[in-house]
C-alpha cells in the first residue's frame, strides 16, 4: 500500500493529504472504476460534490473496493441552488442517500452563494449530529471566513480553493492557515484548459528526481502543507499521482515551480461568480 501523509484538522480528524478528485468525471462506470482503482492503489480520500452528478457512482466504487468505509475520508458539497433556497439539511440527506453512506467525513459549502450564513448554521447542526465528521467551506476568501468566524462557534475544518503553479493563491493559503483552517487545492494541476504539464521547466525539474511534471506539481502542493485533489480516470495516472512520497523538492525547485505563476485563474473569482 502506498504511504500517504496526512494533516490533522482543527477538531482532531485526520485527512489524507492526497485525494482523488472526480470533478467532470462522468457518472457510471468511469467514476466507479476510477474510485475503485484509486482505493485499491492506496488512496484513502475521495472528493465529490452534489453538482458533479456522480455521487452514486462514487458510492458504488467505494463498495466495490476492498477498503472498509471507516478507512476512507469522503467529502461532498452543498450546491449553490440549495444554499439559496435554504435546503442544506435536505440536500445533505440526499447526498448521503446517493452515496449510500450514513455519514461523510467532510461536508463543504461549495461557494459563498447568497444565504451561505444560514447554510452554515444548518451545517453546524449536521456536524453536531455526527453525520458529518467535519464541516468546512470552499471558495471562501478571507473576508468570507472573517464573517463566518465572527458569527459561529464552529471553525471550518477546511477551505477548498483554487491553487496551482499558474495561480498559487499563496496569500489566501497563508491567511487560511493562520486561522487554523486546512487548505485543499482544486484544479491543482492547472485545469483542463491549460498547458501547465507541458512546461519545459517542470520537465527539467522532474528529470532531476525521476518524476513526471504532474508528480512535481503534486509534491509542490504537499510541501506547502496543502491537501491536493488531482483528478484522473486513467489507472496508471491515478497510481502515479500517489507516488510522490519518495522524494522532496529542494527550496530552489519549489521556487521554480512557484515562478510559473501567471496570476490568472482557471475558475471563477468567489467574489464574482454567476452560477
Amino acid at each position: 500500500m502506498a504511504i500517504q501523509s496526512t494533516i490533522t484538522l482543527n477538531n482532531g480528524t485526520v485527512i489524507p493529504q492526497i485525494g482523488l478528485g472526480v470533478f467532470q468525471t462522468p457518472d457510471g462506470d468511469v467514476t466507479v472504476n476510477a474510485v475503485q482503482t484509486a482505493l485499491e492503489a492506496g488512496y484513502r480520500h475521495i472528493d465529490t460534490a452534489m453538482i458533479y452528478r456522480n455521487e452514486a457512482s462514487v458510492g458504488e466504487g467505494i463498495r466495490r473496493s476492498s477498503v472498509p468505509r471507516g478507512d476512507i475520508f469522503l467529502t461532498t458539497k452543498l450546491w449553490n441552488d440549495d444554499i439559496r433556497v435554504h435546503r442544506a439539511k435536505d440536500a445533505f440527506q440526499e447526498s448521503l442517500d446517493r452515496l449510500g453512506v450514513d455519514y461523510v467525513d467532510l461536508y463543504l459549502i461549495h461557494w459563498p452563494a447568497d444565504g451561505w450564513q444560514r447554510a452554515w448554521d444548518d451545517m453546524q447542526e449536521i456536524y453536531a449530529s455526527g453525520r458529518a465528521k467535519t464541516i468546512g467551506v470552499s471558495n471562501f476568501h478571507e473576508h468570507h471566513l472573517d464573517e463566518l468566524l465572527s458569527n459561529s462557534d464552529v471553525t471550518p475544518a477546511a477551505d477548498q480553493i483554487e491553487s496551482s503553479p499558474q495561480f498559487p493563491n499563496q496569500a489566501l493559503i497563508d491567511a487560511v492557515h493562520a486561522k487554523g483552517i486546512a487548505v485543499e487545492a482544486w484544479s491543482p494541476l492547472g485545469g483542463t484548459g491549460g498547458n501547465l504539464l507541458s512546461s519545459p521547466d517542470l520537465a527539467r525539474i522532474g528529470a532531476k528526481y525521476g518524476k513526471s511534471p504532474a508528480q512535481v506539481v503534486i509534491r509542490w502542493h504537499i510541501q506547502r502543507g496543502v491537501v491536493v485533489l488531482p483528478k484522473s480516470t486513467h489507472a496508471d495516472r491515478i497510481r502515479q499521482n500517489l507516488d510522490v512520497f519518495d522524494f522532496m523538492l529542494s527550496d530552489e525547485d519549489m521556487a521554480r515551480v512557484s515562478a510559473l505563476a501567471t496570476g490568472v485563474r482557471n475558475g471563477s473569482d468567489p467574489d464574482d461568480f454567476a452560477f
